[in-house]
């Protein structure tokens, strides 16, 4: 059942600090009832690695899912699931298996049978609540204090009996705790006790009564609120600000005299929080969710005024009464998704919402046939759609239009029709990184409250009289101009500015009454503020620029400043003030005049700092502490946790703070960055117990001791004198970077006073970068070691491989002299911890290890630009069973792959800019690799194929191709794709001599693509032929394929 606490108990095992360091990495899905298993196996890839992924492909994540995992003892929460089918379960869990043994897979589900598919090796029921358990969760929400002795008898008496109503479900007693919080007189509390909706059976109504008492006791426009969440998918994850600014847009919020309409929105959704109908994302600290239930109930109240596209049934559309429409965001939205909307002439919402997929395709239909027929639209998102460049002039027409999102979209223009949109509110614009202007006629939107500028990098120039839009709060960034209408007092007129701002081009402000005249002082709810002049200005060194920078003083709420290109030679006196006391970041940044840095220290909640490009300072000492006119017992730097210095070109003391205060400063700081300040001798803070980060890169003249800093973890070291190595903390280091040193690894290590005999046990991660003289002894333990990167190691000839057993992860690059890898013939079975091998940019290296590479585990194999090598590994068919992943670019002498093939459960395979290789495709014997669902060829400018793919070239279980860069093809041979059956994805870039006559003859037999991508090929592109008379044949013909894309455009 739901509601039980399941995804609650997941959530206090998963942030766990004991469970969090006993397993790496971890990671949340929330999978829900719409099993999608690219996006699940996507969520646990990101969570696994901390970054996003563009890979659009099943199996691709997959064998890189696996890569990442493997040895590895992971935790895996699989939230909500639904999904019985054992099938999908084998296929989601296959990169699973590459774990260490000890990795644990939690599953939180209502259905038994769910378990069974999954083959649980032990299943937690949870039960109802304890009666006493039940009562203290309750008193938790439902009183200020929750002890029993300070409990009105009365309230007691009726919530005991309310929470009996509960029937021990956590969710219930939860949700209507949080309702009776607000109500102090007793009658309400009796009045909720004998409510009829107690009575109800459950053919009456599908909702807990508990939840239905929650909404019924909702203030009327809150209830309205809490409705229009209908909109969303169970499980989806939406931020506060959007959903406010929806609910503006909608009208269902009405400014006060003494609130404005996004407060009011903030009271509702603080509201809606604290009676559990939202709850914190398990997976983004920034976002909220609601529970599967609660979604229920949204959808319950809404009726027939919300409809979900591909989620509700097409029979609960009904066009005479549905307002709001949503739908999430796929790869290819083509005009089929949204037919059913032409008679919905009354829409008031249409909502695309963000999904996982990272480009989206639109088709052109959507806005040149449906936009113009949805005349009452208030809110209408298109966000996140790559390849829409423009607005239709039409947009004029929907004249009721208050939120309009088109951010992260391929715009290039906006129409000045837009102007006429005199009720528009919300204009996201954010992530238009094509976008080069505004419409000239801005300022007619009287209404507009919200314009969101962020990451638009070709904007350079405001609209005129930008300060007539007196309504305005949100204004991401601001150009200043000399211009009359576009000067910097323009944001003096904007007295409702908040949240981040970033005024660029200040070197056309000339003096402190301009710079004052945009009163940023007075904006007291701006929190983020970033002062930018343009590179390379000719603005003089003078006290204007100081003055001009004192002048742009913020109000004292603040909590981020950037400040880049300042040409003054010194800061204001604010720049520092410990009144800033809300100031967590600062980012300070090529303000190359100034000779000392401001006084930073005082800022107690300060807890991010980078210095980069001052080129004027030559000591940081007292006065980078605390300011030198005042006196203060504050131990500087307190709260800092991040301190970066970078490109201080003339640098070359930094001062601890004081003798006798040794150690006071910094107590917090946890990653300290020294970066390419060539000058810097020493002297830095000794003392930092938090450290844990430590890099100092291109500061060859340092000498003193490291930070004493028991709790590194994570040590670089690139291009410093040899001296810094005596006191490396290396006992405590798990990573360790070191380049720049003329020495090899004995020596390092000597310098280093280790014990005799290798590395530390601790040490997992080691990379070197540009170290001339190394060499890898062979009386020294590797064994330690998982990860083991080379970089520009031109001494190296020849790396042994049996002397790193563990090493899972080998990169190689740039040592110029490497000729071989070898393993000694009595360990040449020892490799089977290696899971990736890079080699790339190494001219010399010409030989694998004799008989071959037993890497019986090797997952990836990647091979760049080793003009040398004329062979691959042998037996790589027998060797390498596990390999799925093998890249091969700019290898001119490779000609052909060993003899016996490559390894048949090979999946992916790359062959880019090889011209000999290709030339002899022809022995390459793919038809016995039954695993390979992937290939890519990229044949270069030299490449003389007319013809391709020959028959029999290409095995029959492809579902991936991609042809790119065959300059001399003309002819698709439709012999060589006769029998890929199984092909969904054809991507075709880069061949200027093939002609679409000749693509339709070799796709016909193709009945199984759903995707063609055609670019860079003029003559299949020519006079947009698909358009024309003829081009309706052609699109008969290929009907099958359901989505086409022609440079860029979705064709249908």
């Amino acid at each position: 059942m739901g509601g039980m606490g399941k995804t609650t108990l997941a959530q206090l095992v998963y942030n766990d600090k004991t469970v969090q360091k006993h397993f790496h990495p971890v990671a949340w899905v929330c999978v829900s009832e719409d099993f999608d298993m690219f996006k699940v196996t996507k969520t646990i890839l990101e969570a696994v690695t901390s970054s996003t992924s563009d890979i659009k492909d099943l199996n691709r994540l997959q064998l890189q899912l696996k890569e990442k995992l493997m040895g590895k003892k992971f935790l895996i929460i699989l939230d909500d699931v639904w999904n019985r089918n054992c099938t999908d379960w084998e296929i989601l869990s296959n990169p699973f298996k590459s774990g260490a043994k000890g990795s644990r897979i939690i599953v939180t589900t209502r259905d038994v049978d769910v378990a069974l598919a999954m083959r649980a090796f032990e299943t937690h029921h949870l039960k109802e609540l304890q009666e006493e358990d039940c009562w203290s969760l309750f008193a938790r929400h439902a009183f200020h204090d929750a002890n029993s002795s300070n409990m009105n008898s009365d309230f007691e008496a009726l919530g005991r009996k309310i929470v009996e109503k509960c029937k021990g479900l956590p969710l219930a007693i939860k949700t209507i705790g949080a309702l009776l919080r607000s109500k102090v007189d007793v009658s309400e509390w009796d009045k909720v006790l004998n409510s009829e909706i107690w009575s109800l059976s459950n053919q009456e109504i599908q909702i807990l009564p508990a939840l239905r008492l929650s909404y019924k006791h909702l203030p009327s426009f809150i209830k309205r609120c809490f409705a229009y969440c209908s909109l969303f998918p169970k499980d989806y994850a939406f931020k506060k600000d959007q959903l406010v600014l929806l609910w503006m847009a909608e009208g269902l919020l009405h400014k006060t005299e003494n609130q404005t309409m996004e407060e009011i929105g903030d009271d509702c959704f603080v509201t809606l929080v604290s009676r559990s109908l939202f709850q914190k994302s398990s997976e983004d600290e920034f976002s909220f969710v609601m529970h599967d239930l609660i979604n229920d109930l949204a959808k319950f109240v809404s009726g027939e005024f919300t409809f979900r596209l591909e989620v509700d049934s097409r029979s609960h559309l009904n066009v005479n009464k549905t307002r709001h429409v949503s739908y999430v965001i796929t790869e290819f939205d083509k005009f089929q998704k949204f037919e059913a909307l032409q008679e919905a002439t009354q829409l008031r919402t249409f909502l695309a919402l963000e999904s996982s997929i990272i480009f989206c395709y639109m088709s052109k239909t959507l806005l040149r046939d449906l936009l113009p027929m949805l005349s009452c639209l208030r809110v209408l998102s298109l966000s996140n759609y790559e390849n829409m460049h423009e607005l239709p002039e039409s947009i004029e027409k929907i004249t009721q239009l208050r939120y309009l999102d088109i951010s992260h979209t391929g715009i290039r223009r906006l129409p000045n029709s837009l102007c006429k949109l005199y009720n528009l509110q919300t204009l996201k614009l954010s992530r238009c990184e094509e976008l080069e202007t505004l419409p000239r006629d801005m300022q007619k939107l009287v209404n507009l409250r919200h314009l969101d500028l962020t990451k638009t990098p070709w904007i350079m120039e405001m609209p005129i009289h930008m300060g007539k839009l007196k309504c305005l709060q949100t204004l991401t960034k601001f150009v200043v101009s000399k211009h009359a209408g576009c000067s910097i007092r323009e944001l003096g007129e904007l007295a409702n500015l908040r949240g981040a701002l970033s005024i660029l081009d200040l070197e056309n402000v000339e003096s402190f009454k301009d710079a004052e005249g945009a009163c940023l002082r007075n904006k007291m709810d701006l929190k983020e503020l970033a002062l930018n002049w343009k590179a390379g200005s000719n603005t003089e060194i003078s006290e204007s620029q100081r003055d001009v920078l004192n002048g742009l003083q913020p109000h004292r709420n603040l909590k981020s400043l950037t400040i880049i290109y300042y040409m003054g030679g010194s800061f204001p006196n604010w720049v520092g003030d410990n009144s800033f006391s809300y100031v967590t970041s600062i980012h300070l940044e090529n303000c190359k005049y100034c000779c000392s840095l401001p006084a930073l220290g005082q800022l107690p909640s300060l807890q991010n700092l980078s210095i980069v490009g001052f080129d004027g300072i030559v000591a940081v000492g007292e006065e980078f502490y605390r300011s030198t006119t005042g006196s203060s017992s504050i131990k500087p730097f307190g709260a800092l946790k991040f301190l970066k210095f970078e490109q201080m070109l003339n640098w070359k003391k930094w001062s601890s703070f004081g003798d006798e205060n040794e150690g006071g400063a910094f107590h917090c700081l946890e990653e300290l960055y020294i970066r390419r300040c060539s000058k810097l001798t020493g002297d830095s803070p000794i003392d930092l117990p938090s450290l844990g980060i430590l890099e100092i890169t291109d500061c060859p003249k340092i000498l003193a001791s490291l930070p004493r800093a028991p709790a590194i973890c994570q040590l670089k070291l690139i291009n410093c004198g040899e001296d810094i190595l005596r006191e490396l903390p290396i006992d405590v280091t798990k990573e360790l970077r070191i380049g720049g040193f003329d020495m090899d690894m004995g020596d390092f290590l000597s310098h280093m006073s280790l014990p005799v005999g290798g590395l530390p046990s601790t040490l997992k991660t080691l990379e070197i970068y540009n170290c001339k003289m190394l060499g890898l002894p062979i009386n020294l333990d590797y064994s330690c070691l998982e990860v083991l990167k080379l970089f520009s190691c031109d001494s190296l000839r020849s790396i042994p491989m049996d002397l790193l057993p563990n090493v899972k992860n080998l990169k190689i690059e740039r040592c110029r002299n490497l000729e071989s890898l070898t393993v000694a013939e009595q360990h040449q079975h020892d490799l089977v911890a290696l899971s990736s091998l890079i080699i790339k940019k190494c001219p010399n290296f010409v030989s694998f290890p004799r008989g071959g590479l037993h890497a019986t585990n090797l997952g990836k194999l990647k091979i760049e630009k080793c003009k040398s090598l004329r062979s691959l590994p042998d037996k790589m068919n027998m060797l390498l069973p596990s390999l799925t992943r093998f890249w091969i670019k700019k290898c001119r002498n490779i000609e052909t792959f060993p003899e016996g093939g490559l390894p048949s459960n090979l999946n992916e395979l790359k062959i880019k800019y090889c011209q000999k290789l290709i030339e002899n495709r022809m022995g390459w014997s793919l038809q016995n690799l039954a695993s390979l669902r992937y290939l890519t060829i990229m044949g270069g400018s030299k490449l003389d194929v007319v013809t391709f793919p020959e028959k029999g070239l290409l095995p029959t279980n492809l579902i991936d191709l991609e042809i790119y860069e065959f300059p001399n093809l003309k002819l698709f041979d439709k012999n060589g794709f006769e029998n890929l059956t199984s092909l969904k994805y054809l991507y075709i870039g880069k061949c200027p001599k093939l002609e679409y006559c000749m693509l339709e003859e070799g796709l016909q037999h193709l009945t199984s693509l759903s995707f063609l991508q055609i670019c860079e090929c003029p003559l299949l592109t020519k006079r947009r032929w698909w358009e024309r008379r003829k081009g309706k044949k052609w699109r008969r013909k290929f009907a099958h394929i359901p989505f086409k894309i022609v440079d860029d455009e979705l064709i249908e």
